[in-house]
């Protein structure tokens, strides 16, 4: 909704025979209203101040307004309706653009980041292209005169504007915001297209730090600093954007780059073409609203993070049907597998490449151990060696049961519902110890994973075409996301929004040709763990971790050393205080910690392998941890002591492969029922199955992602 003041005392109830509704802001030259119609349309109405009135270099300014937009494309600026003279005062009237300005989405929400600062960056410079295409110089182009609509930027006031070719005595008044005024314009010369170039560079360092390059205190120092000093540019980060802001920030206009000359180096083309200005406009305006309104958008619990136990554990990537060779900008990410690969076949993996703006900071559901796992179900894998499609197993089952071991913390049904993608069964019960949160299913047609999550722990699923990773917090409240694509500067990133407030945060990890692949939330929720990965060949390496402090918005990169890891991914430790990592070859399979710092603090040899899916390796306490026996198969199954590495426990069960801990007492586990469905699991200590929790077809590939549940006091 559009946010307005109301009317004033001497303000009119109508103009122009409008209805005014109230004050949509006020400025040097006089009053914008918002109105309506006579089709209950809504409308902007700038009035001229009664004091500029009888001065016609005032009224000519303002008036001039007027022929300026109507010069100017339509999908950069407000398009001018009408016009008019009440009370002896000139007003405007324009269409409304709903969205408030640069100025106070900054100042209210913080600097722009990654995507975001990118798509502002082409959006304005194409508004600027298509104003000086006109003939026209805005020479007062600033936050506080860009409006971020729903379908980009759009640049208002051309109060000062003139013709390129205008000779009139307002070219040589110096008119102007200090803060965003180039050299030329403060010492009173005449100014051209580049005069805008260096107020675009000006505000898009504000957009990237909050502070105008220059400063903004007093006028006498702000001028000093822009005639005389170089600009700040804050934290706007290496890459293209940099370095156009500083071409345009040049003391001399004549070394200025034209806005269609920064366009091209933003969409990284290498001539000027005429579709140009509108592919700029497209892809500024193709992503939703880049800068977030401050009210929920999604539904689900207001709750803050809980802090109860949570499954930890494993993640390996996708098989099944890879998918075709990335476009030039798309670089795969499918997660390569933590722990042991096995024979089980691997896709392509979705990595980055260049941003192209517009695209929606969104992912495919890959996940490693922490609150959220991720189960990788694949026929291809399930069936292993065998050609079999139903094989049948005998068992002898030597255990060693806890006398904890029973069966009755998990509940014996639960309530089925189909999920979108297909004849995919879930049977959740409220007293379950996991939650589905998300998941993605193989499009055959597509050939590409396509991305369905959660609104809350127990809403709707929503399909994401474009998402790439996302990765539900434990308490259903923030959703964490990494893009299809680098930054403008070219580092990865991944974006937290708050479901709530639905804030989002830009925090970026390592920089290109790396990229950081999303593994966990910690059980509280105040960390999340990122792989670092590089392509080596057909291979990928994986040479350390991130860590991001979600409260803080920062990320902590760390690289290890160790390269007997090299070949798997990093999941958290029991204890999410430091992560764990599979070494050695099939033989001598062991478990390493490290700790924060990247440090090996202790190893666990002669553990056996992990079977191809396993997510969720430690139990919610994190005492304990599963995996495939040594010298066993994946059907026999080993508990071991997490501090000391000794065995706790041993026995066999029918699952085709364990996905890590349900809860203390219980493992869940892949297990082919028949040649049509496969299922997901419970199984006790006993090695008996005891509930059902997922039914997907066999011909579907499918990945789903599974929280703690909050209510049950895991």
């Amino acid at each position: 909704m559009a946010t307005f003041a109301p009317l004033r005392p001497g303000d009119p109830q109508r103009l122009g025979g409008l209805d005014l509704l109230g004050r949509l802001g006020e400025g040097g030259q006089g009053v914008v209203y918002l109105a309506t119609d006579h089709a209950d349309t809504r409308v902007a109405v700038k009035w001229l101040r009664p004091d500029l009135s009888g001065d016609q270099v005032s009224v000519e300014r303002f008036l001039r307004e007027v022929q300026v937009a109507q010069q100017v494309a339509p999908f950069c600026t407000a398009a001018v309706l009408g016009t008019g003279v009440e009370q002896d005062r000139p007003y405007i009237v324009s269409e409304f653009i709903e969205g408030p300005s640069l100025q106070r989405v900054v100042q209210e929400e913080g600097p722009r980041t990654g995507s975001v600062l990118h798509r502002l960056a082409i959006g304005t410079a194409t508004a600027l292209a298509a104003i000086h295409q006109a003939g026209i110089v805005h020479r007062d182009f600033k936050p506080a005169n860009v409006i971020i609509g729903a379908d980009g930027p759009r640049v208002i006031d051309f109060g000062i504007a003139r013709a390129l070719n205008a000779t009139s005595t307002i070219s040589s008044m110096v008119v102007g915001t200090p803060s965003y005024m180039p050299p030329e314009q403060i010492m009173g010369h005449t100014v051209g297209p580049a005069a805008d170039m260096f107020s675009w560079a000006s505000a898009m360092v504000f957009s990237a730090s909050g502070r105008a390059p220059f400063g903004s205190d007093t006028m006498p120092a702000v001028i000093n600093r822009v005639l005389n000093q170089q600009a700040d540019l804050g934290v706007l980060p290496e890459g293209p954007l940099r370095d156009v802001v500083i071409a345009c920030l040049a003391k001399d206009p004549a070394q200025r780059p034209t806005a269609e000359q920064v366009i091209m180096r933003l969409l990284q083309q290498p001539a000027p073409n005429s579709g140009m200005l509108a592919q700029g406009a497209a892809e500024a305006a193709q992503a939703p609203p880049s800068f977030p309104r401050n009210q929920p958008s999604y539904p689900g619990p207001r709750s803050g993070p809980v802090s109860n136990s949570a499954p930890q554990g494993i993640h390996y990537s996708h098989a099944g049907p890879p998918p075709p060779a990335p476009s030039p900008w798309q670089h795969q990410p499918t997660m390569a597998p933590y722990g042991q690969q096995g024979p089980y076949a691997q896709p392509p993996r979705k990595s980055r490449g260049p941003l192209i703006a517009g695209i929606a900071v969104a992912c495919a559901l890959l996940v490693l151990a922490g609150v959220i796992v991720v189960i990788q179900i694949d026929k291809q894998s399930v069936a292993g060696p065998t050609a079999d499609p139903t094989p049948t197993r005998t068992r002898t089952r030597t255990s060693e049961p806890s006398p904890t071991a029973t069966q009755a913390s998990v509940p014996k049904t639960g309530t089925k519902r189909t999920l979108p993608g297909g004849a995919i069964y879930l049977y959740e019960n409220p007293a379950d110890a996991l939650v589905l949160t998300s998941y993605e299913i193989y499009d055959e047609k597509k050939k590409d994973w396509i991305d369905y999550a959660r609104g809350s722990l127990r809403g709707t699923f929503t399909k994401y075409q474009q998402n790439w990773e996302s990765l539900v917090s434990p308490d259903g409240r923030y959703l964490a996301t990494r893009g299809r694509s680098y930054s403008s500067d070219d580092f990865d990133f991944i974006v937290i929004t708050d479901r709530q407030t639905n804030e989002r945060s830009t925090i970026k990890t390592v920089k290109e040709p790396l990229i950081s692949s999303i593994r966990a939330w910690s059980r509280d929720g105040s960390k999340i763990l990122l792989n670092i990965e590089k392509k080596n060949g057909d291979d990928w390496l994986y040479m350390g971790f991130v860590l991001i402090d979600v409260a803080a918005k920062e990320a902590k990169t760390i690289n290890v050393s160790d390269t007997a890891i090299r070949g798997n991914a990093f999941g958290f430790d029991g204890a999410d205080e430091g992560v764990v990592d599979v070494y050695g070859d099939e033989k001598n399979r062991g478990l390493r910690f490290f700790d924060a710092e990247g440090n090996t603090t202790r190893s666990l040899p002669g553990i056996g392998t992990l079977s191809a899916g396993t997510q969720d390796i430690f139990s919610p306490s994190g005492e304990e941890f599963v995996t495939n026996c040594p010298n066993g198969g994946d059907g026999d199954h080993c508990i071991w002591d997490s501090t000391s590495g000794k065995r706790v426990r041993k026995f066999s069960s029918d699952c085709d492969k364990v996905l890590g801990f349900y809860d203390e007492t219980h493992l869940y586990c892949w297990e082919q029922q028949n040649s049509v469905n496969d299922e997901v699991q419970v199984v006790d200590f006993e090695g008996r199955l005891i509930r059902k929790m997922l039914e997907v077809p066999d011909t579907i590939d499918f990945s789903p992602a599974f929280t703690v549940n909050p209510a049950n006091g895991s």
